[in-house]
């Protein structure tokens, strides 16, 4: 017979529970009367009995019979390859508790649901508590049969043979049995202890009644209807006692197993985790220098990535007619934020008396009270312009009480500002953080345009915050107010087919235009002077490199007809006119001393005068000076309130026309009265395109940077040598140039740093010196490879030492001589940085140790496009 055990036990739920009150009936019965209360003893010994020798069957078969109730696949196998595991614990014993003739009225019923079956041993019509009839069972058994034989193989494949067979002779089963124990600890489910059990030969329905009479098939509960229950549940095998107990032995001691495993898993975990430590105190600097080299190269990455995206502009056409642009959107100017008062426990006091100031009139205090601890606010021109300004923003009431600016007190609300400048001083890590990231954004925002489909990155997307103006020098303005710029002041330009900008809300902007002839994107009026604000691209934009290109190109061009314009001026000296006598003089200054222009100047504006400009107070003539013959001495302010201070040798000629010039005139007459800067720019421009005043300041600096540079480099030098060299041509422009600046405020401090550090390298090479001295003695009475070795480690370490003197000494030689002098002036706005480039490629100098990243970005241009044979 073919028939699955489980569905021969498995009968309709009506049977299975009208079975369940019989034995239910029966065995209640036998317990309650007397006179079958020995037969009773007797079956339970009868059972007892039964299950002792069924239990050494087993044990010949090596394994144990259970049906799950909780498997429902394994309810679904076919006897032949039934599994039997040691976690399904097999019930028996006191679960056998009924009386003989309860058990064979079971019989009987089992017997007759037998009867049932057709002589082809196949069922006749049962249908199965599923739903299902016999044959459509027994397809699914065979399906899930294949199914199971297929998952074995495969397993075998990987696994190999793990079991042998043994042939039980009593019972004719077949038993495949782990080999080792081993086999049980390395299976994934450490409980289970597998074994199959095979049934060779056909099944007679004699044999399934000799089984089944070992079992207990019903196991009722009074008072429940078994229909109800899961099908799995309707039957459970059980055995003796004794068998029990093997079975939990056999689960003890897999899961002692389970146990083993665990604790050398958490013991292997715990000294991992304890020698942690010392393995990354083993390999901390293997992984610093590991995330060195990473960060390196994620930074060379990132460059080449930027390098690969950058705009080479100049590899371009430029547009014609004039035109700078063709497309130009971006969001406009970035507002201050408004004004927060200050809190009520910051007073500002009147003639010793607390006084609650207006909003408007509380800002510009604030501004004043910033400055108590600057010079400005110690002027009385300072003083004077703020305290009218100021009262013009006060109310009626607050213009009564304030009269004079010496009654006020603004201590407590510069106290105030002090403590929060030492606030955001003392910020944390994290809290700079929020900052930058807050500033990032707003640059992301508004820092950004869109330049004919470019990102151009834009220079001055800020609007300036309302203060008081400083100004250069003694300007007479110092101290005025500067007014908050609205949006109804701005101006936008941008193209047409691009997004206006949106102005913040409740506000309008002044015009929106559409000019492609400019360059800048907003535009506004200051009050101070009323002259036109710009915010216009970086430095380092397409339109901003064209324009420095463009600028170099012409004084190149210079070069070829300078020659021509210097006769030109020289003949002019002895013109019958004054005028062209002047011209000629002013240009003979403009080129021989690199004299700014000079532009026509208001009476509020600082005292600052150029060439055209000077006054007769400004130069002293001597005809003899210092060994030297017709001396002029210069002395007057120059751009930015920069004094210029200077004696020069001049021709005769010029010598005398300056005589001519200073007759019959007062200190604050101009010299050059007959011209101006347009006239002079007008005059040079007729001498080759585009030529100006500012092209021949262009022109002297490069050429002299391009003449020192030849002069000051040795092929031999090191590179901190050919840098010194470099600085000391540069420096050569900016006094040529007149570009000076006071000596920084930490200068005495930096020096004496430096000089400590030079101080205690000479002791470093006095020592190394010493040291090889004696190691050289050393080699020389008892020579052998280790002496040898060690001489030739201490000269290396002479010359290492010797060379980082040097380089030191170098920097103080540097600092001291440009101490007052500014070379970044020259180098960003006046010296042709193909000269540079084509210098550092010439004498392999890095670009980087002569432009910072800044200036390598405004000049991309000409780093890309020069080679080492260039000239200027």
């Amino acid at each position: 017979m073919g028939f699955h055990r489980r569905s021969i036990i498995k009968f309709s739920d009506q049977t299975c529970g009208m079975k369940s009150k019989v034995d239910d009936h029966v065995r209640n019965k036998k317990r309650s009367d007397p006179k079958h209360e020995k037969d009773y003893h007797k079956n339970g010994r009868k059972v007892k009995s039964e299950s002792k020798d069924k239990e050494k069957e087993t044990e010949l078969n090596g394994k144990h019979h259970r049906i799950s109730s909780k498997n429902s696949r394994s309810s679904c196998k076919p006897l032949q390859e039934s599994k039997i595991t040691s976690s399904e614990k097999v019930k028996s014993g006191s679960g056998t508790t009924g009386s003989g003739d309860g058990m064979e009225d079971a019989k009987e019923d089992f017997e007759k649901s037998v009867a049932s079956l057709d002589g082809n041993n196949n069922s006749a019509v049962i249908t199965l508590p599923h739903g299902k009839t016999r044959n459509e069972e027994s397809a699914i058994i065979q399906n899930e049969k294949e199914e199971d034989d297929k998952h074995k193989r495969k397993s075998n494949s990987k696994e190999g043979s793990r079991h042998h067979n043994r042939r039980d002779k009593n019972t004719g089963y077949e038993v495949e049995i782990p080999k080792t124990k081993s086999e049980y600890d390395s299976s994934d489910n450490g409980d289970e202890v597998h074994a199959k059990v095979k049934r060779s030969g056909p099944i007679s329905v004699t044999l399934l009644k000799e089984e089944n009479e070992e079992l207990e098939v019903f196991e009722s509960v009074p008072g429940c209807r078994q229909d109800r229950l899961p099908a799995e549940s309707h039957t459970e095998v059980r055995e003796g006692n004794h068998s029990n107990e093997r079975t939990t032995k056999k689960e003890h001691t897999v899961c002692s197993v389970k146990e083993n495993r665990r604790s050398q898993k958490r013991r292997k975990s715990h000294t991992t985790e304890h020698d942690e430590p010392k393995k990354n105190k083993k390999f901390k600097g293997e992984e610093e220098e590991d995330d060195k080299k990473k960060q390196k190269a994620k930074k060379e990455s990132k460059k080449a990535e930027d390098a690969a995206s950058k705009w080479k502009w100049w590899e371009e056409g430029k547009h014609s007619d004039g035109q700078k642009w063709k497309r130009l959107e971006h969001k406009g100017p970035l507002f201050p934020p408004e004004y927060e008062r200050l809190p009520s426990s910051v007073p500002f006091l009147y003639n010793g008396e607390a006084v609650k100031l207006s909003a408007p009139t509380e800002e510009v205090a604030t501004f004043y009270a910033k400055m108590l601890d600057h010079e400005y606010t110690t002027k009385d021109t300072f003083q004077n312009n703020f305290f009218s300004d100021w009262r013009e923003v006060m109310t009626e009431d607050e213009r009564k009480l304030i009269r004079k600016l010496s009654k006020c007190d603004f201590t407590h609300i510069h106290s105030y500002f002090v403590k929060k400048a030492e606030e955001k001083k003392n910020m944390t890590k994290e809290e700079k953080q929020v900052v930058k990231e807050e500033n990032d954004r707003l640059t992301e925002e508004y820092g950004y345009c869109l330049l004919d489909g470019h990102r151009e990155k834009i220079g001055n997307f800020r609007l300036e915050p309302p203060g008081l103006f400083r100004g250069r020098g003694e300007h007479p303005k110092m101290g005025k107010l500067k007014k908050r710029v609205q949006p109804e002041d701005v101006i936008i330009n941008c193209s047409q087919d691009a997004v206006v900008p949106e102005p913040p809300r409740g506000h309008r902007w002044k015009r929106v235009q559409h000019d492609n002839t400019v360059t800048w994107l907003v535009s506004w009026v200051e009050n101070i002077h009323g002259h036109i604000k710009y915010i216009m691209l970086n430095p380092s934009s397409k339109l901003k490199g064209e324009k420095d290109w463009q600028k170099y190109e012409t004084a190149r061009k210079l070069k070829l007809r300078v020659d021509g314009i210097r006769r030109e001026y020289r003949k002019a000296w002895k013109a019958r006119e004054m005028k062209q006598r002047q011209r000629g003089v002013a240009l003979y200054f403009i080129d021989k001393l690199a004299l700014r222009a000079g532009n026509e100047k208001d009476d509020d504006t600082a005292d600052t005068v150029g060439c055209c400009s000077l006054r007769v107070e400004h130069i002293t003539l001597h005809n003899h000076l210092d060994g030297q013959d017709y001396v002029v001495e210069f002395d007057f302010l120059g751009k930015d309130s920069i004094r210029y201070c200077n004696k020069v040798s001049v021709e005769k000629q010029v010598y005398k026309n300056l005589k001519h010039f200073m007759e019959f005139k007062g200190p604050e007459d101009d010299l050059f009265d007959r011209i101006s800067t347009t006239y002079l720019n007008k005059k040079l421009n007729e001498a080759m395109p585009g030529l100006t005043a500012k092209v021949f300041r262009t022109f002297n600096a490069s050429t002299t940077l391009q003449e020192q540079l030849n002069k000051l480099t040795i092929d031999d030098m090191t590179v901190e040598e050919k840098i010194l060299a470099y600085n000391r041509a540069n420096r050569a422009v900016a006094i040529l140039c007149n570009h000076q600046r006071a000596a920084p405020k930490t200068f005495e401090k930096s020096m004496q740093a430096l000089q400590e550090k030079i101080r205690k390298k000479q002791e470093e090479l006095e020592n190394a010196q010493k040291e090889l001295k004696r190691a050289k003695k050393e080699h020389k009475e008892r020579p052998s490879e280790k002496t040898r070795k060690l001489v030739e480690k201490k000269e290396k370490a002479v010359i290492r030492l010797a060379e980082q003197l040097k380089k030191l000494q170098l920097q103080e030689t540097d600092r001291e001589e440009n101490k007052v002098i500014a070379l970044g002036t020259s180098k960003l706005n006046y010296l042709d940085p193909r000269i540079t480039v084509a210098w550092c490629k010439k004498h392999n100098v890095p670009v980087e140790k002569i432009y910072n990243k800044t200036q390598r970005d405004k000049f991309a241009w000409a780093i890309d496009m020069t080679d080492e044979n260039f000239l200027f």
